[in-house]
């Protein structure tokens, strides 16, 4: 394991105690591949993975029919919990997973923050 792929799971971790009801993270590629988890679920990484691509479709394709430029970040929030993903530069994504008591608001700020750093440790920068 590289340094920085070390530095990538401290961020993750960080982030999940950072934030209370964060239950894991998944960083995947923007075609739904897994790069790295931190996850504490039973969740299948790999699915996470896949979920937060998909999301990533649909709100790249809202964007663009909206007008409102490339995408940034979806919440998705249902009875028990929460399905965060965050763009991670233009090739990766963020996928947070949390209970329903999450404080959505704290990790939306948190989040962006690691998400920069994410793209300076993943050398990925952020086109145009």
């Amino acid at each position: 394991m590289t340094d920085n792929h070390q530095a990538v799971y401290a961020e993750l971790a960080a982030l999940r105690y950072q934030v209370p009801g964060v239950l894991g993270c998944v960083v995947a590629g923007v075609d739904g591949l897994l790069v790295l988890h931190d996850t504490s679920t039973g969740t299948e990484p790999h699915d996470v993975a896949a979920l937060a691509a998909g999301a990533h479709g649909i709100s790249r394709t809202a964007g663009a029919v909206l007008q409102q430029g490339g995408f940034t970040e979806v919440t998705i929030h249902n009875q028990s919990g929460y399905l965060a993903v965050y763009a991670i530069g233009e090739l990766a994504l963020l996928a947070v997973l949390g209970d329903g008591g999450l404080n959505i608001a704290r990790l939306h700020l948190e989040a962006r923050t690691v998400t920069a750093r994410l793209a300076e440790l993943l050398q990925l920068r952020k086109v145009g």
